[in-house]
């Protein structure tokens, strides 16, 4: 079953009121509670997870990170970021054409992300390896391509790493012909604590306004970095992890430890 918290923590979900309106002042009076929520997972799901990261790095697998949508700024908050984990592949909705050898019609569809039929070749186009484990981030958990990734994942072995909205999954159905959604298929379950619909001001006569799923998401992966880095750190050892590429000696630096991982990890646009 996989590791998850309850979703039931205080008013994080945006059920209370804002003061003083939609400002910038009442966005963060109402994000401070709910990044404090996400890191009530620390000494739980949080810890689960790092511990498949380091188990995959350990022997030699890749961290390989998805999200359509905005849930993309996952993927990239996880893979090739400077002082995050050299051993990490972003895939992407537009691999599918850029090294998939799809037409680039294929992008214009705006339901892409709801078709399961994409999914399976986006696994294949991963070059995934027994090692590895994946992260899935989508803040509705429900969309055709997730939810059937997730399902090929597991299909092949891997451990999966789920990033969604607790809140927001439990109030939609899915949009998978199986009826699951994408925590079915999770050995892990990090709540981004986002409520439903992802914003969080009410805005008078139009309704809910400035969403929080990726922040939240954004800490959830510097988290498990940290994490990671820590038990590598108490063990004596030395994981591989990017230097900025703009500082000096950073493209050498980065550029000999990716050679490791040639042809399994991947810099796209």
């Amino acid at each position: 079953m996989a590791s998850t918290t309850d979703g039931s923590t205080g008013a994080h979900a945006g059920s209370g009121t804002n003061p003083g309106g939609v400002s910038a002042q009442s966005y963060v009076h109402t994000l401070t509670p709910i990044l404090a929520a996400v890191t009530e997972q620390i000494d739980g799901p949080i810890q689960d997870a790092a511990e498949l990261f380091v188990t995959s790095l350990r022997n030699n697998g890749v961290i390989q990170a998805f999200g359509s949508g905005h849930s993309e700024a996952l993927a990239m908050e996880i893979a090739g970021r400077a002082g995050g984990l050299i051993a990490t592949n972003r895939l992407a909705l537009r691999d599918l054409v850029l090294i998939g050898g799809e037409p680039v019609e294929l992008l214009r569809s705006g339901e892409l992300e709801r078709d399961p039929s994409i999914s399976r070749r986006l696994y294949e186009l991963s070059a995934a390896q027994e090692h590895d484990v994946f992260v899935i981030a989508s803040n509705s958990g429900v969309n055709g391509s997730i939810v059937e990734l997730a399902s090929v994942v597991k299909e092949h072995g891997h451990p999966l790493i789920a990033i969604t909205s607790l809140q927001h999954t439990a109030g939609v159905d899915s949009r998978h012909p199986s009826g699951k959604k994408l925590i079915d298929f999770a050995d892990v379950v990090l709540d981004n604590h986002a409520p439903y619909g992802d914003s969080v001001l009410d805005m008078p006569g139009f309704g809910k306004v400035c969403a929080v799923s990726s922040i939240t998401a954004a800490l959830i992966a510097q988290m498990l970095v940290a994490e990671v880095l820590r038990r590598f750190s108490e063990a004596g050892q030395t994981p591989p992890v990017y230097l900025s590429a703009n500082i000096p000696g950073g493209d050498d630096h980065n550029h000999a430890l990716e050679a490791k991982y040639a042809g399994r990890i991947r810099r796209t646009a």
